[in-house]
């Protein structure tokens, strides 16, 4: 049995991909989920095999599927993946931004209130921050992220990632804002640097080593000294002189 979340897109897949679905297929979406687990999970206790495919990106991924895996597992069903396109992985990864460390925030709430405390309370975040957005929204939702964390807090608009109109944009809160505003279409992955340490707790030498980290992803140095200054709460001309004593020194052996 196939679960998929718009039976006209699975065809469609199927067809550009030249095969043929063997199995029944059944919409699984997300005013359905509740309804349609106990017929899935019968078919699964049946010893069928159930295939879960959603639009687009990874199942469960603030996309249906999280309640199926958790049903299935609680029966003793075996569950496993094939993974597929993660917009969430994909937006860090062609980001820049750090990614040692990073936490995903799903779509912002959209009552006013709540949004704006969610935003305030992500204010002291180390981590690197990745949202989902509405590009309806999408402008709004930068210019108060400007407000709550800073106009000049380095963020990355990441549209139709692995798609064939895809596009990525770089800039401040404030810039992406602004070119937001003019209209934007497509899946929309927001990822957002995350904030500063407090003074004094960085060192020169993770001030050097988390440029060389940015410059080996591609970022332009002057780039990854303006983004490593503003995270690690540095002068960028501190962060300046740490490249350069760093780059003067010996090879390791």
């Amino acid at each position: 049995m196939i679960a998929a979340e718009d039976t006209r897109r699975l065809r469609r897949l199927a067809a550009a991909l030249g095969v043929t679905p063997a199995g029944r297929v059944v919409s699984y979406y997300e005013d359905v989920e509740v309804a349609r687990g106990p017929a899935l999970l019968a078919a699964l206790a049946a010893g069928e095999d159930v295939l879960l495919v959603t639009d687009a990106g990874m199942p469960g991924i603030s996309d249906p599927g999280y309640r199926l895996v958790t049903a299935a597992i609680a029966a003793g069903v075996a569950v496993t993946v094939l993974p597929g396109p993660s917009a969430v992985t994909a937006a860090v990864a062609v980001s820049g931004l750090p990614t040692d460390r990073f936490c995903f925030e799903g779509f912002p709430p959209r009552r006013a209130g709540e949004r704006a405390r969610r935003f305030a309370s992500l204010r002291d975040e180390r981590r690197t921050l990745v949202f989902f957005e509405s590009p309806r929204r999408l402008a709004g939702t930068l210019a108060e992220l400007a407000v709550a964390l800073g106009a000049d807090r380095r963020a990355v608009v990441c549209r139709e990632l692995t798609k064939t109109h895809e596009e990525i944009r770089r800039g401040t809160l404030a810039e992406l804002a602004d070119w937001a505003g003019r209209g934007v279409l497509g899946e929309i992955t927001l990822v957002v640097g995350g904030a500063p340490a407090p003074a004094g707790t960085a060192s020169a030498d993770d001030a050097a080593a988390e440029v060389g980290m940015l410059e080996q992803a591609g970022t332009p140095r002057k780039e990854a000294i303006a983004q490593t200054a503003t995270r690690l709460g540095l002068p960028k001309r501190e962060v300046y002189d740490a490249v350069i004593r760093a780059r003067s020194r010996p090879a390791w052996p």
